[in-house]
């Protein structure tokens, strides 16, 4: 049921009107003109006008005027005599949603109010839609002050409105699925899809076919066919994660469809062409994988056209106190809690701290913080862990090359060494250490994937690694 207001000064024309609009369900409120029009829209919420083009005193165009002048944003159906279309003609260029000719017929008068009341729906839920993708868009906001944050953002507002490939490197936990998420927000391509394949997560035999499709019977257990991510990407952007851990086999595949623009779906013989804007991402030292013979040269450069580094949070400390801010009031948030501050203690024991696991351990620290602490504020009391890493209390079974929080029984490990293979070498052996040996919970631990772990111990030992 919807509150519609019916302006006509003939009084034939009015009950016609309001019988019609109770038949249909309706909350039928009359005026005999514009001024009584308005007393009825002070008085409560109206969702539709039926307004007569020519009436004494004020029109129902100058109604019309008002009501926009006014920031009114209600549909109005005018009502017009035969010998005055072009009065309807004005009014629709004025932004009457219809109009309806006298004398008034039921059936078109129920037509047009359904018709306006089902467009006002819309717009209201596109507009709800367009409000809850700016929330989305704002929850991925990059929280930054710093000068490397800074010009790491230039480079994404330069390159987004391109169709340049972009690598985005850094150390895991750093942001680089947000600023891959910033390209394609910035970009032309933004109301089309977004697509993220990780090529570490994936089993090794499925990976092609993630990548580009199969046809129904390619495979046991392929029983229909299925678009890969580049086609569900299409006229959108793909963003390749942990690029390094693809098979070289598969670069080669990736490198001709960046070059062709276009896939052949496992099983199948047709070329399907696709339009995808292509963001790499990786946190090792994708240079080094080249020198390894690890990762194609040919597919690197041309992977690389805008390289974008994005700095570990211990090299950007200016960061941390704004996003421990941001972070803390989205979990209270999430939590119905209120934080109303972090404390100067808190501050400065965040700031001490290394953060190897970058921006997410932070995040995850300061949501941790939230939930277990009962007051307002968030002193250093809250960050345990964090206080027993910086503080420098030791694990009896601590392994070299690593403090262990011994304040909390979650395996927290904070590294000493900026040495990326001395560290990654030590996390390997601590996870190693903590599941017995077992290489599955290990990777689980370590956040990569059977395969990678054991690439990463074969090249330890001094071994090739291994082709998967």
């Amino acid at each position: 049921m919807a509150n519609i207001l019916y302006v006509d000064d003939e009084p034939a024309i009015r009950l016609i009107l309001q019988d019609t609009l109770e038949r249909l369900g309706h909350s039928a409120i009359g005026a005999q003109n514009v001024p009584e029009a308005l007393g009825a829209l002070s008085r409560g919420p109206i969702d539709l006008i039926i307004s007569d083009f020519r009436m004494p005193g004020l029109s129902g165009l100058e109604f019309l005027e008002m009501l926009r002048d006014d920031g009114r944003d209600i549909p109005l159906i005018m009502l017009t005599g035969f010998a005055t279309i072009e009065h309807a003609v004005a009014a629709i260029k004025a932004g009457a949603a219809d109009y309806i000719t006298k004398p008034v017929q039921p059936e078109q008068l129920e037509h047009a109010v359904t018709q306006a009341l089902e467009l006002t729906r819309l717009k209201r839920e596109n507009e709800a839609l367009r409000l809850e993708v700016m929330e989305i868009r704002a929850a991925r906001e990059i929280v930054a002050k710093s000068q490397a944050i800074r010009h790491a953002l230039d480079t994404v507002s330069a390159a987004a409105p391109t169709r340049a490939t972009v690598l985005l490197q850094g150390e895991s936990g750093t942001g680089k699925e947000l600023f891959a998420r910033a390209i394609h927000d910035q970009s032309d391509r933004r109301d089309r899809a977004f697509v993220t394949l990780n090529c570490a997560a994936l089993p090794e035999g499925l990976v092609e076919s993630a990548l580009f499709g199969h046809e129904k019977g390619a495979f046991t257990g392929a029983i229909k066919r299925v678009e890969g991510a580049f086609e569900r990407a299409n006229g959108g952007t793909l963003l390749l994660d942990e690029i390094t851990e693809m098979r070289l086999d598969l670069q080669s595949k990736l490198l001709r469809v960046l070059q062709e623009q276009d896939v052949e779906r496992v099983g199948g013989t047709a070329r399907i062409k696709v339009d995808v804007r292509i963001i790499a991402t990786s946190n090792r030292d994708i240079e080094r994988c080249v020198e390894l013979g690890e990762f194609r040269r040919d597919l690197y450069y041309r992977l690389s056209v805008m390289p974008i580094r994005i700095p570990p949070l211990r090299e950007r400390r200016e960061d941390i106190a704004i996003l421990a801010h941001h972070f803390a009031q989205r979990a209270a948030s999430d939590v119905h809690r209120e934080i109303t501050a972090i404390a100067p203690d808190a501050l400065s024991l965040l700031q001490r701290y290394e953060w190897p696991g970058n921006v997410r351990e932070l995040q995850h620290a300061v949501e941790r913080a939230v939930i277990l602490t009962s007051g307002p504020v968030l002193t250093a009391a809250s960050f345990g862990a964090i206080r027993a890493a910086v503080t420098g209390r030791r694990n009896s079974r601590e392994l070299p090359g690593m403090l262990i929080a011994d304040s909390k029984p979650d395996g927290s490990v904070v590294l000493t060494t900026f040495n990326i293979d001395q560290a990654e070498a030590t996390l390997v052996e601590r996870a190693l250490h903590a599941t017995g040996g077992n290489r599955t919970k290990a990777a689980a631990l370590l956040g990569v994937s059977d395969r990678t772990l054991r690439n990463k111990l074969s090249r330890a030992r001094g071994a090739p690694g291994e082709k998967s």
